[in-house]
């Protein structure tokens, strides 16, 4: 037998193996990397449990913004939160308040959509001195 005789010979021998391992390979790469595999898996849980916790908060948020929105019904009328909202969107102090705005300190009225301050016009620097009387 020549030697490219025996390279035959054992080239029917390897073959099998070798095309056996590859495809091995080839879908144990994919089954760990690939669109479906476990990498992904484990970002798509990452994801899942991010949109819990963001659903989680922005409920606690939603309950608290229709808690407050209760109060102000006209049937269930609360008087302390309404003074609250007064103060806060118009300025309003009682007569024998003073106000003293401090320097450097953000003094925004509250929005009433959003719980965040709003920026408040440069022209109403001053503080408001009118009374609650009528509540």
């Amino acid at each position: 037998m020549t030697l490219l005789g025996h390279l035959r010979t054992r080239a029917h021998h390897i073959i099998g193996p070798v095309i056996a391992a590859t495809v091995f390979a080839y879908f144990a790469y994919h089954a760990v990397q690939g669109d479906r595999g476990l990498l992904a898996w484990f970002k798509l849980g990452q994801q899942v449990e991010d949109a819990r916790l963001e659903y989680d908060r922005i409920s606690t948020k939603r309950e608290g913004l229709a808690s407050r929105v209760r109060l102000l019904q006209p049937d269930s009328l609360d008087r302390d939160l309404l003074e609250e909202r007064v103060r806060a969107m118009l300025g309003y102090v009682h007569r024998d308040e003073v106000v003293i705005p401090a320097k450097g300190v953000h003094t925004g009225r509250i929005d009433p959509i959003s719980v965040e301050p709003a920026p408040r016009p440069k022209a109403h620097a001053r503080a408001l001195r009118i009374s609650l009387e009528r509540f």
